[in-house]
């Protein structure tokens, strides 16, 4: 008699990352369960949800960190039953406020626009210097540049037009629809996305919210093994 298949659990980069960055994660669930780190070939909001769903296999969970996590929500709501447990990671279920919402078109517009006339090193520099990325060591900064820079800025800016947050429309008033078990997580400094997580938890008919001990945005890089001891647990509970 063969062996029972270990589930597989697919996980889902941030803008201007590519699928190495789940890979310090990735490694301590092998244990466990089988990963794949998605690394999109598309590049528009259509093509990239088709990509996620034909990526993760029947039974499979799907983490998404920051733009992943927008991707892999919509993805879920697409397809119901694509996903056995879905974790999100910095990420949003959209901006509701159509004021808002222009506004944050407007800037990332003008974010694409100066990108496809910049340089790849201008570009990664300028993402760098966020302020949701300031709670981020030298060394972590360092060690994410590499697949930042492996981008085409042209990419980058078509990405960011077709999946920014002004963009995209909010789909708060459809998170009763999904009756899989979701891990909505923040980093505890990373106050705006940890009232999301919270809020998130409350109106999904299965979700939980998780905070992250001295983390920002990038909670799994910040702070890896808490995340995964996190991950890990949840994932014993609703794929174990």
């Amino acid at each position: 008699m063969g062996g029972v298949e270990a589930p597989t659990v697919t996980f889902v980069p941030g803008f201007m990352q590519r699928g190495e960055a789940w890979e310090p994660v990735a490694g301590r669930l092998a244990a466990s369960y089988r990963s794949t780190c998605l690394d999109f070939d598309t590049w528009t909001f259509e093509e990239r949800i088709g990509e996620l769903l034909e990526a993760a296999t029947p039974g499979s969970a799907v983490v998404g960190y920051s733009m992943g996590g927008r991707l892999a929500l919509r993805a879920a709501l697409s397809d119901p039953r694509a996903f056995r447990a879905l974790v999100l990671l910095g990420a949003t279920p959209g901006v509701e406020e159509d004021g808002q919402r222009r506004s944050r078109r407007a800037a990332d517009d003008e974010l694409a626009d100066w990108m496809e006339r910049s340089p790849i090193q201008a570009v990664v520099d300028h993402w760098e210097r966020q302020a949701v990325l300031a709670s981020q060591s030298p060394e972590l900064v360092e060690r994410q540049r590499r697949g930042r820079l492996s981008h085409e800025p042209e990419r980058l800016a078509a990405m960011l037009r077709a999946t920014g947050q002004g963009v995209l429309p909010p789909v708060w008033d459809q998170l009763h629809k999904l009756s899989l078990p979701v891990l909505a997580v923040a980093g505890e400094s990373d106050d705006k996305y940890v009232q999301i997580a919270e809020r998130m938890a409350a109106e999904l008919p299965q979700g939980r919210a998780a905070i992250i001990p001295q983390a920002g945005h990038a909670a799994h890089l910040e702070q890896p093994e808490e995340f995964s001891d996190l991950l890990l647990d949840f994932l014993d509970e609703h794929l174990g």
